[in-house]
């Protein structure tokens, strides 16, 4: 790497940037503090006020707050009663919450290849999976970018499925116009630091459903209600509840709600940031036969949670892994997401073997993720292109 440090004529910069971070201002900060000193701190009007305001954005009837994405998930799974002997269908390249919800409920996951251009679940690959066991699909809205919803919905009604969206990415994505969180039987959301909008951990589901609601808010606190018809011995006594399901303590407090109510203020302006890195981004390596551009279908209006920087291997004299090292070199610090799924060692020892999803395979092999945040600057923009270029440069000039 000595060389390629000084290849270039401009010096590496001396602050890292990786490829993601939370952006935390002194209203942030302000609301996580008054609720501190209120009488409530957990699971009270803060959550409340934060469903409400999710339905608002989402458009969904109903909003389940709690603790982290994977609970979402989770608890989706649940309600939507998966169990031994069933098969859901998940996307191969996400997180490994994504499928491990299904494991959670006793089920298989069943892994459909990816789009090469979107690198969203193929609904093609989709239906070839399907079998008299098959119960639902998880979708991912991997990067931010809506899944083929009508497709898929319509392969969900065709087959009676039931369709979760892991929309952990998409917060603030539309699709035709219609935002993601009220499209699916059930959608995820995540509130990691690295999202577009943060609760330091969180998340929530959202359904139009009302059925799968109450079930879901059972779940979230042990299977406890204190709802006298949901009850097998119901009593007018004031201090009573009764558990009537095995659930969860999934539940949110009150400074995650306050602090991802103030994030949720800024939505609009995070999307549009990141809009404009990306564009920025596109514009820089269009011409650049070296790097290959995601597609974006014309259905989605992409809050962009990741910038996906895809080789052409064929065209360069490295692999993977020396651009990428090459990169941190320059103190551009990417990140890959994801390993297909079933590669993992714990995925491996229930019988699952490569060659699954080779679209998705092809892809882990090409790919990372480059910086993309609400709080890069124009200059840090300008230095990671200017690094990934670079790197480019050097080889291509081996080649």
């Amino acid at each position: 790497m000595e060389e390629l440090a000084v290849f270039g004529g401009r010096p590496v910069r001396e602050k890292p940037i990786f490829y993601g971070r939370q952006y935390i201002d002194q209203e942030d900060v302000e609301a996580v503090t008054k609720v501190l000193t209120a009488d409530v701190i957990t699971s009270g009007p803060q959550v409340s006020d934060l469903e409400k305001h999710l339905c608002e954005i989402t458009h969904a009837k109903y909003a389940v707050a709690v603790c982290n994405g994977t609970a979402a998930l989770h608890l989706a799974a649940l309600a939507a009663g998966f169990g031994e002997g069933d098969e859901v269908i998940v996307s191969s390249i996400t997180f490994a919450a994504s499928s491990n919800c299904v494991l959670y409920a006793g089920a298989k996951p069943v892994f459909a290849d990816i789009n090469p251009e979107t690198y969203n679940i193929d609904p093609a690959s989709i239906r070839k999976l399907i079998t008299p066991r098959t119960k639902a699909v998880v979708a991912v809205d991997f990067t931010g970018q809506a899944v083929e919803l009508d497709e898929i919905r319509e392969i969900c009604k065709e087959h009676n499925l039931l369709l979760i969206e892991d929309a952990a990415h998409a917060i603030g994505t539309t699709y035709k116009g219609k935002p993601v969180g009220s499209l699916a039987d059930m959608t995820c959301f995540s509130f990691h630091p690295v999202k577009t909008v943060t609760a330091g951990e969180g998340g929530a589901i959202t359904t139009n459903d009302e059925k799968l609601y109450r079930h879901l808010l059972r779940l979230r606190t042990h299977g406890i209600t204190r709802d006298p018809e949901e009850m097998v011995h119901p009593t007018d006594a004031r201090w009573y509840n009764e558990q009537v399901e095995l659930g969860f303590n999934y539940r949110m407090t009150e400074f995650q709600a306050a602090l991802l109510l103030s994030q949720l203020k800024k939505l609009p302006r995070f999307s549009e940031r990141r809009k404009q890195i990306r564009k920025r981004y596109n514009e820089a390596f269009a011409d650049m036969p070296e790097l290959i551009l995601q597609k974006e279908i014309p259905e989605s209006d992409t809050t962009w949670h990741l910038y996906v920087l895809h080789l052409n291997l064929e065209n360069l004299n490295c692999d993977r892994r020396q651009f990428f090292d090459a990169l941190y070199a320059e103190n551009t610090c990417p990140q890959v997401h994801y390993l297909p799924v079933y590669w993992h060692s714990y995925y491996e020892k229930l019988g699952y073997e490569k060659g699954l999803c080779p679209n998705a395979e092809k892809y882990y092999n090409e790919v990372m993720s480059i910086p993309l945040y609400y709080g890069l600057t124009d200059e840090d923009v300008e230095d990671v292109i200017h690094a990934v270029k670079k790197v480019v440069a050097y080889y291509t000039k081996l080649k």
